[in-house]
């Protein structure tokens, strides 16, 4: 299984990488691509940097920090740094806009949504959320943050539409350890099972419309783990529900 499993973790490296004179040619689709997100900035700045960050991320940079990006396009980092750390703006126009395109382009009547938790290894302990905690990629309990994901999948194609940080409780605690990260006063320690409903809550509905275009009013088929059908009885009757062996933890 180990070796089984670093043969595909290989294979989707490989996938990951884009040759430079491929990135090239399709940064004029990747900007039409953006137009629907980068249009729910308020700022015409805003867009700009938004339209630097996200090719900066898929090129063939080493570091991929905002000052190595802001450079690789001749501009001056200051901008760029104001507007990934400070700059205000609501991302959640930006992932509702993604799961519409999500439902309409890759929905299916029989379509699966998922929940699964990811772990990103850290050395630190000033990132947000981080601690001593299972991480699934190192296979056991380390420092690292945690994040619930919440993915569409179809015989089309499979994709993600949101995620959640994991905030364990000796963050939700820690008003000085908030206050330096930037943990906005209103978040409260939620269970990874209520950031899987949170995101079942927003979202479900939306691909349903796409998936269904009205035809149906239960939504696809949703895959979770047993604890989290247990922990959440109040999935209303009709809303088909399918069992995994695999645990999203408490």
């Amino acid at each position: 299984m180990e070796a089984k499993y670093e043969a595909r973790k290989q294979e989707l490296l490989e996938e990951c990488m884009v040759a430079p004179q491929i990135f090239e040619r399709v940064l004029p689709r990747l900007e039409r691509f953006m137009e629907p997100f980068v249009e729910h900035l308020v700022r015409q700045e805003q867009c700009q940097h938004a339209n630097t960050f996200v090719p900066g991320l898929l090129s063939n940079l080493e570091r991929k920090n905002t000052e190595s990006i802001a450079y690789r396009f001749g501009q001056q980092r200051m901008g760029l740094q104001w507007f990934v750390g400070k700059s205000d703006w609501d991302h959640e126009p930006l992932r509702d806009e993604l799961v519409r395109q999500v439902g309409e382009q890759l929905g299916e009547e029989d379509g699966v949504i998922v929940f699964d938790p990811s772990g990103f290894p850290q050395s630190g302990r000033e990132s947000v959320g981080v601690a001593r905690q299972w991480c699934g990629r190192l296979g056991k309990v380390d420092n690292c943050q945690a994040a619930i994901c919440m993915g569409y999948v179809s015989s089309k194609e499979h994709a993600l539409v949101d995620t959640r940080l994991f905030l364990p409780q000796e963050w939700v605690k820690d008003k000085q350890r908030r206050e330096k990260a930037g943990v906005p006063k209103q978040v409260r320690y939620r269970t990874r099972h209520q950031l899987c409903w949170e995101m079942f809550e927003r979202h479900w509905r939306n691909i349903a419309a796409r998936v269904d275009h009205g035809r149906r009013r239960n939504g696809p088929p949703v895959l979770v783990s047993p604890t989290f059908a247990r922990a959440r009885r109040a999935i209303p009757a009709g809303r088909p529900v399918q069992h995994t062996d695999s645990r999203l933890g408490n």
